[in-house]
């Protein structure tokens, strides 16, 4: 077989350099990612500060009214999966913006919804179409960024988790005093579809991406085989699942001890303890700038402690202890949580979509289970019982990060 000469002395293309600190396309897909985080969590968590309004307008328990949160992030869990496999095939951009709209039309839905069983199947739909975005930004950080920046951006996207976290549950708590629950609901899913259309226009198109041809579930199968055997994978993955269930119980529960008694509080009041995700905006960047200079392992132990010691100081009966030890947790939580994602895309080599899908379905599931796990230990124990609960598994995660490998070096793939 003869060879083109010219071609065969031509040099292979030089892999393309990925986004760099300071340039405007890493200011561009920051804020675009920021906007996707914002976005996700306002949506997904909006309902957490209704969950005692729900238990009164539809005459609920406490376990079942926080349905509308475990079902929204249970399906959740699941779509990341197909949304993992699928963005293989199809342009991410697109894929998060679809996502994107379609749950911020489903909140809109839940907010017109007339019974409780119409509600929870709206905010079902809601977790699906959510599905799109956690592992495929995951993915396009891991791939786009510059390694060297890598946990710092990863970092300033958690940030986005928190700032849209906040908003999403001190909003509502605002809007709920303004009006009433379900235009609240409105309101924030309107918000959500504006902050679509800002994303798609923001981020910057995939350079290091290539997609692969057809869907072969097979590929696909031994992808997420290959990740779970992996044993600093795994470590990471069941690392998700603990900061999600310590983190989401806490949060579940904590308005029910705020509306009873000796406090009293109504949702506006309660809603602002969700002011302390300011502390994680701060540290999940801060974090990842540790992380990149120091490796993963000192900063997860640290955010696990922290969760641990907040947990613990809620158990103080003063408002101003409560505050406390919900600020610990939530400062400790995005450092874990920051880490943890940035430390899954180093650690995964190739395939790094199915790696962060798995991260979030361990982390969803997580978040899930603090529904029901979180209502026995309340109905049980009272606010110790939540807290001896969390405690418990903050220390199954300090365990954990002990053996996470402290340095993230990727493996082939």
């Amino acid at each position: 077989m003869s060879t083109n000469p010219a071609l065969a002395s031509c040099p292979a293309a030089p892999p393309l350099a990925g986004i760099e600190r300071g340039t405007a396309a890493y200011r561009r897909a920051n804020f675009a990612l920021f906007l996707a985080g914002c976005s996700t969590f306002s949506l997904l968590y909006c309902v957490q500060p209704l969950l005692p309004e729900f238990a009164r307008d539809f005459g609920l328990s406490p376990a079942n009214s926080s349905l509308a949160l475990s079902l929204s992030t249970a399906a959740l869990a699941l779509a990341i999966f197909a949304a993992g496999a699928l963005s293989q095939q199809v342009a991410r951009r697109r894929l998060m913006f679809v996502s994107m709209a379609l749950a911020a039309a489903c909140n809109v839905l839940a907010a017109v919804a007339p019974s409780w069983p119409l509600l929870l199947l709206a905010r079902l739909a809601e977790g699906a179409m959510l599905g799109g975005v956690p592992a495929v930004a995951m993915a396009y950080l891991a791939e786009e960024m510059d390694a060297r920046h890598l946990s710092s951006a990863m970092g300033l996207y958690v940030a986005g988790t928190a700032f849209g976290g906040m908003m999403g549950r001190v909003g509502m708590g605002a809007l709920v005093e303004l009006g009433d629950w379900r235009a609240a609901m409105a309101i924030i899913g309107g918000i959500g579809l504006a902050a679509a259309f800002g994303f798609a226009a923001l981020l910057p198109p995939s350079r290091r991406f290539v997609p692969q041809r057809g869907f072969v579930l097979q590929r696909h199968l031994r992808a997420w085989g290959g990740h779970l055997r992996h044993p600093g994978l795994l470590r990471l993955f069941a690392l998700g699942f603990v900061l999600a269930c310590v983190f989401v119980a806490l949060f579940n529960y904590v308005g029910f001890r705020l509306a009873g008694a000796p406090y009293r509080l109504g949702p506006g009041k309660i809603s602002l303890i969700f002011l302390a995700y300011v502390f994680g905006m701060f540290s999940s960047p801060l974090a990842g700038r540790l992380a990149d200079r120091f490796g993963g392992r000192w900063p997860l132990l640290a955010g696990i402690a922290l969760m641990m010691a907040g947990a613990l100081t809620t158990l103080g009966s003063s408002l101003v202890a409560i505050v406390a030890g919900i600020s610990l947790l939530t400062f400790g939580f995005f450092v874990g949580h920051s880490v943890a994602s940035a430390w899954v895309g180093r650690l995964a080599g190739g395939d790094k979509s199915h790696a962060s899908s798995l991260y979030l379905l361990f982390y969803y599931f997580g978040s899930s289970m603090a529904g029901p796990l979180g209502g026995w230990a309340w109905q049980h124990g009272g606010w110790g019982g939540e807290v001896s609960l969390t405690a418990s598994l903050a220390a199954a995660g300090i365990v954990l990060a002990l053996q996470v490998e402290g340095r993230g070096a990727a493996r082939g793939g």
